[in-house]
């Protein structure tokens, strides 16, 4: 009997030792789990408080709506109301006196169509036509053959234009070569000197218009050409582009009566701006633009012109001068400077008095440590700065002393900092 006790008695302790160790256990679990959504509420709200340092520029920028001015010489003709077919395809090269558009003659239509109606009736006569011999005649057969497939291998329409003249132009040499095998007064040379009668006409009323000049052509005609000229930037100022009233972006349309010639080596953009680097600007400053294309260009101010709380800036691009063509007013951005070297955000960085000087220093953690770094701010905007180390001598310089210089760590790319930087930082 007393035994039996004992035992109970030796099982109620071990079963209460169980107890306390599973309270325990649970309340472990209980602290851990509670740690673990903490952690995961703090991430949420902040994911990180350090950033790994990295190579990185950083910009001093600002936007602007610029209006595009070139070096533009209109071309039109006394028939710009007939229509007109094009010789040159848009942004083409050309030289002084190449053709660059043709109006079409009074009546052309139909004497196109009387033109094509006696080419079938060639063609027909030549097939029933007894022809001698001719090297001519099967140089030009393959000629045109070659011509005809070539059409398929093309998609432009001044290529496919060009081609289909030329095939007909061959077509009738070989007529004119078949006729000279015929007898006097034969069906095909009336024919033919029917077609050449029509052809006479054809071009004695088209009228033909060539480049006064070399450079781009564009038949983009928005007539802001003689406006925004660079012969004088005097006249501009921005009560004067706006009342303009020209849409940012707007595409300008192609013209169907004029053509033009562009100094495709350069052009201006002009704009207004109110910032302390657009004030602080002189003419010869060098500055890169970011165009809408997101392209970077160098550009140079070639003029300025100070208004009341602005600055009137006038920047001349000597690259991606063609894409430009197609607008007369566009935002871009205008980057004042740029900086690369270790990229850190700017409340990343402390400071500390020492003396008359007040030096930056940033917190690096390494290896669950934490080691106050003196580095230079050498490039800062809005959002982030260019930092590097201080040298020995810079320190030394700043009053700090040599034990103090000794115990100093190095910033390195990929250090973790804090994200922002504790101040009156003593360790």
């Amino acid at each position: 009997m007393k035994k039996n006790k004992v035992v109970k008695k030796q099982k109620a302790l071990k079963h209460s030792k169980n107890s306390k160790i599973s309270i325990v256990i649970l309340a472990i679990l209980v602290l851990l789990i509670s740690i673990a959504i903490f952690a995961v509420i703090k991430f949420i709200q902040n994911p990180t408080d350090t950033f790994s340092v990295e190579q990185g520029k950083i910009y001093q920028e600002e936007r602007g709506v610029g209006y595009i001015i070139r070096e533009e010489t209109v071309v039109k003709g006394s028939n710009y109301k007939n229509g007109m077919e094009k010789s040159k395809a848009e942004g083409e090269r050309v030289a002084k006196g190449d053709t660059i558009l043709r109006y079409y003659s009074n009546g052309e239509e139909s004497l196109v169509k009387k033109i094509a109606e006696l080419d079938k009736k060639i063609e027909e006569a030549m097939a029933n036509e007894q022809q001698a011999p001719s090297s001519d005649i099967s140089s030009l057969e393959k000629q045109i053959t070659d011509q005809i497939e070539s059409l398929y291998k093309v998609n432009e329409m001044q290529t496919i234009v060009k081609v289909k003249k030329e095939i007909a132009n061959n077509i009738t040499k070989k007529a004119k070569i078949a006729g000279e095998y015929s007898p006097a007064g034969s069906y095909l040379k009336k024919l033919i000197d029917e077609r050449k009668n029509y052809e006479n006409q054809l071009n004695s009323g088209s009228e033909n218009l060539t480049a006064p000049i070399s450079g781009m052509v564009s038949y983009k005609i928005d007539g802001y050409e003689e406006t925004l000229s660079p012969n004088d930037f005097s006249k501009l100022s921005s009560n004067f582009l706006d009342g303009l009233n020209i849409n940012v972006g707007q595409v300008i349309a192609e013209s169907t009566e004029a053509a033009k010639i562009i100094n495709n080596f350069q052009c201006y953009i002009a704009c207004t701006l109110k910032s302390e680097q657009a004030k602080n600007a002189k003419v010869g400053d060098k500055v890169l633009l970011r165009l809408p294309d997101d392209a970077e260009v160098s550009s140079e101010i070639s003029y300025i012109s100070e208004e009341e709380n602005e600055v009137l800036l006038v920047f001349r691009v000597d690259t991606e001068v063609q894409n430009l063509t197609n607008y007369r007013k566009i935002s871009f951005d205008i980057i004042w400077w740029s900086y690369s070297g270790k990229k850190v955000p700017n409340e990343a960085i402390a400071y500390e008095q020492k003396g008359n000087n007040q030096v930056a220093y940033i917190v690096r953690l390494r290896v669950g440590y934490e080691n106050k770094i003196l580095v230079k701010v050498l490039r800062q905007n809005d959002k982030y700065s260019i930092i590097e180390n201080y040298t020995d001598t810079e320190l030394e310089e700043l009053g700090y002393t040599t034990d103090e210089i000794s115990g100093r760590g190095k910033l390195s790319l990929y250090d973790e900092i804090y994200k922002e930087a504790p101040q009156e930082y003593t360790k």
